[in-house]
C-alpha cells in the first residue's frame, strides 16, 4: 500500500488508489474482527441494529457481487463455496440488501477465521481486477438502469464508500464489546 514510504515522488494511478482503498478496508476487517467469538461477532446492540458479524459479511458479499459483475467473473461467495461454508438460511445471492431484522438476526458466523477467509479471498478477487485498471477503464458505464448511467469508477467508489462506513460501524459495536 502507499501509506507509507515516499510515494510522493511519483504520481499513482487510478488503479492503485483502489488498490490501496480496498487494502484499508482488508485491514479494518481483520483488526475489528481478530479473536471475537461467535456471540460476539452475533452481539446487537438492540434488535434492530446489525452484527459486526452481518456488517462483515454484508461489505464483503456486496464487493463480491459488485467486482465480479464488473469483471465479469463469477462470485467468490458461489465459486468457491463461500455459501456452503457459511450455511446461511437466506437465498444463495443474497447480500444483505434490505435485510429485516430478522435476516440480520439470521447471518451467525462460526469464527472470525471463516469472516476473514471469505473477506480475504474476495480482497485478492479485487485486487487481481482494479489493479489492471487503466484510467480509461474507470469510464465504461456498468449499469445503465440509473439516469446518469453507472459509470465502473462510480460503481468502484460507492463500493468503496459502503465498505468503509460498514467496517467504521462494526469497529463501533466492537468498542461497545469490548467496554462491557
Amino acid at each position: 500500500m502507499f501509506c507509507s514510504g515516499n510515494w510522493q515522488d511519483r504520481r499513482m494511478r487510478s488503479s492503485e488508489l483502489l488498490v490501496d482503498g480496498f487494502g484499508r478496508i482488508r485491514e479494518r476487517v481483520h483488526a475489528v474482527v481478530d479473536a471475537m467469538t461467535a456471540d460476539q461477532l452475533a452481539y446487537r446492540v438492540d434488535p434492530e441494529a446489525n452484527s459486526i458479524g452481518w456488517l462483515v459479511w454484508h461489505l464483503t458479499r456486496v464487493q463480491d457481487d459488485h467486482i465480479a459483475d464488473a469483471a465479469g467473473t463469477d462470485q467468490v461467495w458461489l465459486a468457491a463455496g463461500w455459501q456452503e461454508r457459511f450455511g446461511l438460511p437466506l437465498d444463495a445471492r443474497a447480500t444483505g440488501y434490505s435485510h429485516t431484522p430478522e435476516e440480520v438476526a439470521a447471518v451467525r458466523v462460526g469464527s472470525h477465521e471463516l469472516l476473514t477467509g471469505y473477506h480475504d479471498e474476495v480482497y485478492q478477487a479485487t485486487i487481481d481486477y482494479v489493479g489492471g485498471l487503466g484510467d480509461d477503464d474507470l469510464a465504461r458505464v456498468v449499469d445503465s438502469s440509473w439516469d446518469p448511467p453507472v459509470t465502473l469508477g462510480v460503481r468502484l467508489i460507492s463500493v468503496l464508500s459502503d465498505d468503509l462506513q460498514h467496517v467504521g460501524q462494526a469497529a463501533f459495536v466492537r468498542g461497545v464489546i469490548d467496554r462491557q
